[in-house]
């Protein structure tokens, strides 16, 4: 089994969004696993930008490809707030986290809430650090209700 060190995996996640909303593009090519996988979209797959969101990119160059087009489109300043990262397993040279996304914008010169979402990632160790294996981020879209009237949970943060 390999030697994770925990701290390096969570500094991944927040290098990685630092990077993408500054637009570091470059710094993120450099991240990802030859096989990496990227997916995102909303937990019922019908929010009116969904087009936007939706995405299912399977190595570095389709998945740069992608979120180079994505940032290109998207609001600048841009920040996204990985909170509540943890580990969720560890398999061999694997490591899976789990976070909260918190995604904010400027409107009329004041922070304004974009989005909201859980992230699940898989790092794999190499010799020159960890590498982004898979990324897949489900935005929150439904409207909250009381956790009572809530029918499904669990089709928000299982894996596809």
């Amino acid at each position: 089994m390999a030697d994770h060190d925990r701290m390096a995996a969570h500094e991944f996640i927040h290098h990685w969004w630092f990077n993408y909303d500054e637009g570091r593009l470059d710094v993120l090519a450099g991240l990802l696993a030859d096989d990496c996988r990227l997916r995102s979209r909303t937990e019922t797959g019908m929010h009116p930008y969904e087009e936007f969101i939706a995405s299912d990119n399977v190595g570095p160059e389709a998945a740069l490809a992608w979120t180079k087009d994505h940032r290109r489109h998207s609001p600048y300043p841009l920040r996204h707030q990985a909170s509540n990262v943890f580990v969720a397993a560890i398999r061999g040279d694997e490591i899976d986290l789990e976070s909260y996304l918190f995604v904010t914008q400027i409107v009329n010169r004041m922070p304004s809430t974009l989005s909201t979402g859980i992230v699940h990632v898989t790092l794999r160790l190499s010799a020159d650090g960890y590498r982004l294996k898979s990324k897949d981020v489900v935005l929150d879209s439904i409207e909250s209700i009381a956790f009572q009237d809530v029918s499904e949970v669990s089709g928000r943060i299982e894996r596809w």
